[in-house]
Formats: structure tokens, C-alpha cells, sequence
């Protein structure tokens, strides 16, 4: 995959706008900002479809990958952008660099880790945070902010 590619993903109380342009992006921040309630999210409308509530719209799919089977289910995921917990603790290991180095995909992986077996710019390091309300509506706009500290 090469280009930028606009991900939206909303359900009746949130709202996540972003762009991805490379093919590793990191995102950052204190506990309880969004990170995991983004996957957790896609991991519904993956699993459920429509009938999840939540609303996904991007020009490639949104897949969340985790647990042992990590690599086995990669293997199958072409042309897609990869969301990753923190809580998996391969991908601090060389086997996930190598899969990623070989990849087709694009690949967010939350964490607060440094992960020196990955070559991502410190461009791509991103954290969330809350950039408005609708009026009258409990829904919380949330958005990407540079963790380099451009924004």
C-alpha cells in the first residue's frame, strides 16, 4: 500500500477522524484517552457488522489483530490497515518486525513502548484527545494529535 488513507470510525457516543500516511503509525498517551475504545470499536463492527452500532468508513479495511495467533492471521490480511494493542507483547519482537518489513499492510499499534525493532518516524507517533461536542448530543469528537509535537 502507498498513499494516505482517511479512517472514520463512529458509534452513537464517539467519533474518531484521522489520516494514516505511513506504514507504521504509533499512538501514545495517558490511560483512559481512547486508544483501546478505538479498537475496541473496529474489533465490534469486524465482528458484528452494522448490527454493532458502530460505523467504520475507509478505502481499505480496518482489521484488529492480537492474542497467539497473531502471525497465522497476518498471513491472511493484505492491503489493509493493522490495529494493534499494547497488550500484545509480540510486537516488540523481532518476528513482528520481520512480518512488518514484508507487509502490504499499514499498521497503528497503540503503545507507550518504545519499539526498537520497528523503523516508524518519530513523525508517526500520535496521541488523542477530545476536540469538541455536538450540541444537545453526549457524542465526543476525538482526534489525532502529533506526539513530536507538531499539530
Amino acid at each position: 500500500m502507498k498513499g494516505k488513507y482517511s479512517v472514520f470510525v463512529q458509534n452513537n457516543r464517539l467519533r474518531y477522524e484521522f489520516t494514516i500516511s505511513r506504514n507504521i503509525t504509533i499512538i501514545r498517551g495517558d490511560s483512559a484517552t481512547g486508544k483501546t475504545t478505538l479498537l475496541d470499536l473496529l474489533n465490534a463492527y469486524d465482528r458484528d457488522g452494522d448490527s454493532s452500532g458502530v460505523l467504520v468508513k475507509c478505502d481499505v479495511p480496518c482489521v484488529v489483530i492480537g492474542g497467539q495467533r497473531w502471525e497465522e492471521n497476518l498471513q491472511f490480511i493484505h492491503n489493509s490497515i493493522v490495529f494493534i494493542d499494547e497488550c500484545n507483547r509480540f510486537i516488540k519482537s523481532e518476528d513482528f518486525a520481520v512480518r512488518v518489513k514484508e507487509s502490504d499492510n499499514y499498521f497503528v499499534i497503540v503503545t507507550r513502548d518504545d519499539l526498537p525493532n520497528l523503523p516508524y518516524s518519530v513523525k508517526e507517533i500520535y496521541g488523542i484527545r477530545e476536540s469538541g461536542k455536538y450540541a444537545g448530543l453526549k457524542q465526543v469528537y476525538n482526534e489525532f494529535y502529533c506526539f513530536a509535537g507538531k499539530n
